[in-house]
């Protein structure tokens, strides 16, 4: 975990208020008890976590895609081509909604602005540091000069932030359903 505990403090704050405005549908689903801290948030998003993101269309239509998220200091960010058509909307209008799902059982979903940042410049060390962590190890040395050759990045400055966590239910195995359906019949 690389987040300070201003980080930390800053992160549970954006939780607490997003829940706050959620709508009585959300508050239902997303009770307290489903609920991450920050610190338990920072502690689920290591290494990669892959993203649908969307951005918005030059028309107004939102345009949903896949990107990998790093979780870092409190924040995800993103990369890309620079002509890419995620970073010409982004250029154009920077709001963006953004959800980790890697199954039922956890969410995490940012409504905020992508902010770009330059990977290269001394005041991001620390993310380009942890990228390389993530990166490196799965693609090799060569993946630093990649980075060197041109993607942009982007952090999400959330103005909304919500959490979603459930024990996942263990798998039904095909005799418990039958046993069950025999009880109910018999």
């Amino acid at each position: 975990m690389r987040e300070t505990s201003a980080d930390l403090a800053a992160l549970q704050d954006l939780l607490d208020r997003s829940m706050a405005t959620a709508g009585a549908h959300l508050s239902r689903i997303i009770t307290p008890e489903r609920r991450l801290s920050a610190r338990d948030v920072c502690d689920r998003l290591t290494g990669m976590s892959l993203l649908a993101l969307a951005t918005v269309t030059s028309d107004g239509r939102p345009l949903v895609g896949p990107v990998d998220g790093v979780f870092y200091r409190g924040s995800f960010y993103f990369g890309s081509a620079p002509d890419s058509v995620r970073f010409r909307h982004i250029r154009r209008a920077p709001y963006v909604s953004a959800t980790h799902l890697p199954g039922e059982s956890l969410a995490v979903t940012v409504h905020g602005k992508a902010v770009p940042v330059d990977v290269r410049s001394a005041d991001q060390a620390g993310f380009r540091r942890t990228i390389l962590d993530v990166y490196v190890p799965r693609y090799g040395p060569e993946w630093e000069t990649f980075l060197d050759s041109g993607p942009v990045y982007a952090r999400i400055d959330a103005t909304r932030m919500f959490t979603f966590h459930m024990a996942a239910e263990p798998p039904v195995r095909r005799t418990d359903r039958v046993r069950r359906t025999d009880r109910a019949s018999g």
